[in-house]
Parts: structure tokens; C-alpha cells; sequence
């Protein structure tokens, strides 16, 4: 079929490509253009940087997790022994002294003088105020813990 020069709309102007000619039978396009040899190793470089960051935040977390989730089991070993000292009306000496023992069964390193006990009228309120430092290799973390627990009856 050739062009004619009265075209109706649904005519094209071209003739269609011959199959050869095709979309399907060309090369790709990126054969075209030149090799990108000075973009080659950014790649790799940003794949490594995001690798060491990612294992440095994985090696921080297995350092300080294990700290956290002790101080979480300590509190909340603290707030029933707070519970308890209210229905048995234990003195601020018992309570203080199974808070020590709670906090050796925990792995938190308290003394006697860090724990602060009131215990009026059936209400108990503990401050315990401590340090855990954490050995980063590279860096020394200092993490300061204040659990403050309040059981004030309802009476």
C-alpha cells in the first residue's frame, strides 16, 4: 500500500515497519549507551556503609536490651513487693530489704542508700535511683535509671 496524497483520518502517513523493523527485534537501549565505568564502585560502597551500620545498631542492641529488660523485671518486682508491703504492713526496713534482694535477683547493682522507702498508713512509695554502664567497646554508656513506685491505698 503507498501513501496517497487525500489521507483520510484512520490512514496513516507511513507505511508500517516491516517486522524486522519492529520494537521486538531491536536492541535493547541500554547497549547503546557507553559503559559507566566511573559509577561502578558507588554501589558497593553505599551497600558496605549501610551494612556496617546496620551491624553496628544490631551489636548496640544486643549490648543494651538485655539492661533495659533487666531494669523493666526489677520494677516490676518492686511494685509487687510495694503491693504486698501495703496488705502486710511491713516497716520500711522489710521493704527495703526485699527491694535489695529483688534487685540481686534481677543483675541491678544497687545499694542499701539508693533505695528510698516511705510507708504511711498503708501507703508506700519507693525511689530508687541507679546506674548501669554498658561497655560499647568503642564507647562507655552510662544509662541512669529513677523507678519511682506509688501504691497509695483507696481508703
Amino acid at each position: 500500500m503507498r501513501p496517497s496524497l487525500n489521507l483520510t483520518p484512520n490512514e496513516c502517513a507511513s507505511p508500517r515497519p516491516a517486522f524486522h523493523e519492529s520494537r521486538f527485534l531491536r536492541p535493547p537501549r541500554n547497549a547503546r549507551r557507553p559503559a559507566r565505568d566511573g559509577e561502578r564502585g558507588g554501589a558497593r560502597l553505599k551497600a558496605t556503609l549501610w551494612i556496617l551500620v546496620l551491624a553496628s545498631f544490631v551489636y548496640v542492641m544486643f549490648k543494651v536490651v538485655p539492661v533495659l529488660v533487666d531494669d523493666f523485671e526489677f520494677q516490676d518486682g518492686v511494685q509487687t513487693i510495694a503491693r504486698y508491703a501495703t496488705a502486710t504492713r511491713q516497716n520500711p526496713e522489710q521493704i527495703r530489704s526485699a527491694i535489695l534482694k529483688e534487685a540481686e535477683k534481677d543483675d541491678v547493682p544497687i545499694d542499701a542508700k539508693d533505695v528510698k522507702v516511705q510507708a504511711v498508713n498503708g501507703n508506700v512509695r519507693i525511689n530508687v535511683d541507679y546506674s548501669v554502664t554498658v561497655d560499647l567497646t568503642v564507647y562507655q554508656w552510662t544509662l541512669n535509671f529513677h523507678p519511682k513506685i506509688s501504691n497509695d491505698s483507696l481508703t
